[in-house]
């Protein structure tokens, strides 16, 4: 297959006019095209979800295999082509079921491919549930998890921790060797952060929320995360973090380590109404998800990870470069997968994204296949 005269965004090069070759699902050559003619397409790599837990009126949740395929397709069909969708806060037999499903799931042409999970509970404080489920938190627990982490041979790639909660240190310590620990739903201060840091976390779980603010004389686990240069998940729907912070959050950490996710839930592409998450219950009103018990809370997005680059570029003015890292090889780098996914290079798989010039998805090409 040869897509010809593609405005591509390339690694390290930024966007170039090229002929991409593919052969057996790969990508085997780009060589610049010289034509006068104007590039049609823009030609993107094909996103990666690190963080999410729905679409289409199914949640990972479930435990339901044809819900899950369901979400695969809705994914794959709007570009996001790898997917780690992320447990809410349950007991341990409730994310067994979760896990069962996730291994029985085929990663085939037209659903996005299952490369991870993403365990966002239930080692939370309590203080900062968000629309966590209350009933089922409890502190770290390094048994339970090596147990899950078994059962789900090996898929459980970001877990995310309180650290100031009881037997959090010790759980960074020891299992940061096999998994990327996530700071999340936290009251931790500074200090506790940058210790939580030292000790092996890595990462920020959905940056700004369910976590202290930044203060001038308490500066909170954000500024540990800028001074230890961890990784941060961004929300760029529009609701959860301004725009004028969402740029903020670009121009202040690495480049290479902003990481877009959707958080979307079961109601992401379907109208307003009534859902769940999590076990409760969700209102869904002018595209904003807020617990039906108390509508102060964000329930999760309605936005795919897609659309959630396109507003950060289009609407929040951020550059273009940043986005598309942000919602490609930086989430495929967080995950280890960056030698096979995650840019536009001779060697890797062709999950490509076409789009027009004010980026409007077009095409979806995976592994060399059009969806």
């Amino acid at each position: 297959m040869l897509l010809e005269n593609v405005n591509a965004f390339l690694q390290n090069e930024g966007f170039k006019k090229v002929d991409i070759h593919i052969e057996n699902e790969k990508i085997v050559d780009i060589v610049e095209n010289t034509s006068p003619k104007d590039a049609e397409y823009n030609a993107i790599p094909g996103l990666c979800d690190i963080h999410f837990h729905g679409a289409m009126n199914h949640d990972f949740c479930d435990g339901n295999l044809e819900g899950l395929n369901k979400i695969g397709e809705f994914e794959a069909k709007n570009g996001v082509l790898l997917m780690a969708p992320a447990t809410m806060t349950f007991d341990e037999e409730r994310l067994n079921k979760i896990v069962d499903v996730a291994n029985e799931y085929k990663n085939t042409i037209g659903k996005s491919q299952l490369v991870g999970i993403n365990m966002e509970g239930p080692f939370i404080s309590p203080q900062k549930i968000g629309a966590q489920n209350p009933k089922y938190i409890k502190e770290a627990d390094i048994e339970m998890f090596l147990r899950l982490q078994n059962r789900a041979q090996g898929k459980f790639k970001i877990v995310d921790v309180a650290p100031e909660e009881k037997n959090a240190i010790n759980f960074i310590k020891e299992c940061s060797k096999d998994v990327r620990i996530s700071i999340a739903h936290t009251c931790a201060d500074y200090e506790t952060a940058i210790k939580a840091f030292d000790n092996g976390a890595s990462h920020i779980t959905h940056i700004y929320n369910a976590m202290p603010g930044i203060h001038h004389r308490n500066p909170g686990p954000i500024i540990a995360a800028y001074e230890k240069n961890a990784e941060v998940e961004l929300i760029a729907d529009g609701l959860h973090v301004h725009p004028a912070v969402v740029r903020f959050t670009f121009d202040m950490f690495n480049e290479d380590k902003v990481i877009l996710i959707s958080d979307s839930m079961m109601a992401c592409g379907l109208p307003d109404g009534e859902y769940e998450l999590g076990a409760q219950l969700v209102t869904v009103k002018n595209s904003k998800a807020t617990l039906t018990r108390d509508d102060s809370v964000l329930a999760g997005s309605v936005t795919n990870l897609y659309e959630c680059m396109r507003r950060a570029i289009v609407e929040m003015k951020v550059q273009p470069e940043k986005a598309i890292k942000a919602a490609t090889i930086n989430p495929v780098k967080s995950i280890g997968l960056e030698k096979d996914f995650g840019s536009i290079e001779v060697g890797k798989y062709a999950n490509i994204i076409l789009t027009d010039s004010k980026y409007n998805l077009k095409k979806v090409l995976q592994k060399g296949n059009f969806l």
